[in-house]
């Protein structure tokens, strides 16, 4: 592997740098001693060497004789921020205790996203074990950590990541993340790990200095893409790839999603994405562990999870946004951007039965037809939601359904979303009805991405109905604090709490032996829905209806209902299934 690897009281020190003629590795020891040692050029653009040096010490290159410092493009930790130096790190140290644990099926999978550094006051991997327990009690398989890749300052999403292999110091750096998913794993939890191979951040990458990491071939919203398919791409491509292998491997990760795909430029043979799937199942068949891909996508395109003999790239999940859409533009009547193309029904039944409401039809939005039929691919592979981070934080005022939504309807998404047989995923903080926004925050020191950020944001949202003198400007510290979730949870907080955690139990036990290939939704008047589950020899039927126009059942199965806000739910149990689901939820 690149980068530094501890070889008992040496070092060995590689970089791939076709672009230089010369490379040097300067050693910050933690005496303080200093000392720049040349470095052997190899073939293919690879400068070596091997020096005495351990856990702890630290290190930069310098090339072609320059001036300049630059970090390890594999460092795994920049403890002094994304322009300091690397620290050697020994991934041999760390002592797992997860010998025996092999995963578990993506079948299995109820997804839930947190950002470290707002899931908790102190905002650190060490404090987000201490909820892992609760998170298990709620009925959660899978743990999905926004990007932890080293970003610039304490405070960001983590999508401008800039040093791809770096663990994010403030958040505890490596150790930190081995003790949470080591905690995650003796608790039965999966830990799925968001990637960026899309682009880069701009601050504090210096990718560009070592090789021709980006090309002028493609354009993504980032500018250059990164370079998969034009020259000198093969190391590019195992940058990218090695990276997945290297989260499964040192980390013991169950599974990246896999940020924007949509904006992975590559037109080789066969596409980066598949390449990185195969190399990854590979390694996971090698170990013993069930390691799973998704892919955020706008496209609506079943290739991502079509099998490799299909001309697909063989992934487990891909984000179906439209279930999302749809329910959101039906019940809080906005209809700006992408919301414009939503708002029935109809969409939002098509949604569940289909996984895409869109398959090829005109999408306005886009003043162009977007996706294409999916009925080969089992439901199971779409990831739906009705909040994320996205949904959430791309708000102008970054507000949370709690906010724009009755709690009425706010159960009746949440039944929906849970008794659906797609993949649900949930948003930190939301099955307690968190009422703290989630904003967009950035801590950049370059004080020309400051002004850019601060303005640009502005700028996107000035024609939005929500924009006004409070708009939160992503540089103030003011704006991350807002975003931390209260766990302080007042009665009413708790009873919604307890809606989900007897959805999630009612999950469980109605398709923990059906594959979930099909689903059986239907509009049964102007302001009502019906759900069968399972599509097959239902167990549970679904009744939601909404607008105040309507009788409560009569039927003496009903395991759990609500009746509020003009808006009433029946979770009806068939006959002979009616004891089996009272006495487990």
């Amino acid at each position: 592997m690149l980068g530094a690897t501890v070889q008992g009281n040496q070092t060995e020190f590689r970089v791939w740098g076709p672009k230089a003629q010369r490379a040097t590795v300067r050693l910050l020891r933690r005496d303080g001693s200093k000392q720049d040692l040349a470095m052997e050029r190899a073939d293919g653009g690879e400068f070596r060497q091997t020096a005495k040096a351990s856990a702890g010490d630290k290190y930069f290159y310098l090339l072609d004789d320059g001036p300049q410092e630059i970090p390890d493009p594999v460092s795994r930790l920049l403890p002094n921020g994304v322009h300091g130096a690397t620290e050697i790190v020994d991934p041999a140290r760390f002592q797992w205790s997860d010998e025996n644990w092999r995963g578990i099926s993506y079948r299995d999978y109820v997804i839930y996203e947190l950002h470290i550094g707002t899931f908790t006051p102190e905002g650190t991997f060490h404090a987000a074990i201490e909820k892992l327990d609760y998170l298990k009690q709620l009925g959660v398989t899978a743990i999905e950590i926004m990007p932890v890749a080293a970003f610039p300052g304490k405070r960001n999403w983590g999508y401008d990541g800039v040093s791809m292999y770096a663990v994010q110091e403030s958040y505890g750096g490596p150790e930190g993340m081995k003790q949470f998913v080591d905690a995650a794993h003796a608790r039965g939890l999966a830990v799925v790990l968001d990637v960026v191979y899309n682009h880069l951040g701009n601050e504090g990458n210096y990718l560009a200095k070592f090789g021709p990491y980006f090309t002028h071939k493609h354009t993504t919203p980032w500018g250059d893409a990164i370079n998969f398919d034009d020259a000198d791409c093969r190391h590019v491509r195992d940058y990218v790839i090695e990276n997945a292998l290297y989260w499964a491997r040192e980390y013991h990760i169950d599974g990246l999603r896999m940020d924007a795909v949509h904006a992975i430029k590559d037109d080789s043979p066969t596409h980066v994405i598949a390449e990185l799937r195969d190399r990854v199942q590979q390694f996971a068949g090698d170990v013993g562990r069930e390691i799973t891909l998704v892919a955020e996508s706008d496209e609506n395109s079943p290739r991502y999870v079509r099998p490799r003999d299909r001309a697909g790239y063989g992934l487990n999940g891909v984000w179906s946004d439209d279930f999302h859409h749809a329910a959101h533009a039906l019940f809080t009547g906005e209809r700006e951007g992408y919301y414009q193309d939503f708002g029935s029904p109809e969409q939002l039944v098509r949604a569940i039965n289909e996984g895409f409401a869109f398959q090829g039809e005109m999408f306005n939005f886009w003043k162009r037809p977007r996706g294409e039929k999916a009925g080969d691919v089992p439901l199971v592979t779409h990831v739906i939601c009705i909040q994320n981070h996205d949904q959430v934080g791309n708000r102008a005022l970054g507000e949370r359904l709690t906010a724009l939504v009755p709690r009425g309807v706010r159960k009746l998404l949440a039944t929906l979303l849970l008794l659906a047989p797609e993949t649900p995923l949930l948003w930190m903080g939301q099955e307690y009805d968190e009422e703290h926004p989630f904003q967009f925050f950035t801590d950049y020191g370059d004080p020309v991405l400051q002004k850019a950020v601060s303005e640009g944001r502005r700028n996107e949202f000035k024609h939005f109905k929500s924009f006004g003198a409070d708009f939160p400007d992503p540089q103030d510290p003011a704006t991350f604090e807002r975003s931390r979730l209260n766990w302080q949870h007042t009665p009413e907080q708790q009873d919604i709490l307890n809606w989900y955690r007897k959805l999630l139990c009612l999950r469980r036990n109605s398709y923990s032996e059906v594959e979930r290939r099909t689903a059986r939704a239907r509009v049964t008047g102007e302001q009502s829905i019906e759900v069968q589950i399972p599509a097959e020899s239902p167990q549970i039927v679904v009744r939601a209806r909404w607008g105040g126009d309507y009788r409560r059942s009569s039927d003496g199965n009903v395991l759990i209902s609500s009746d509020e806000d003009g808006v009433l739910i029946e979770i009806v149990a068939k006959a002979q299934h009616a004891d089996r689901f009272k006495r487990l939820c």
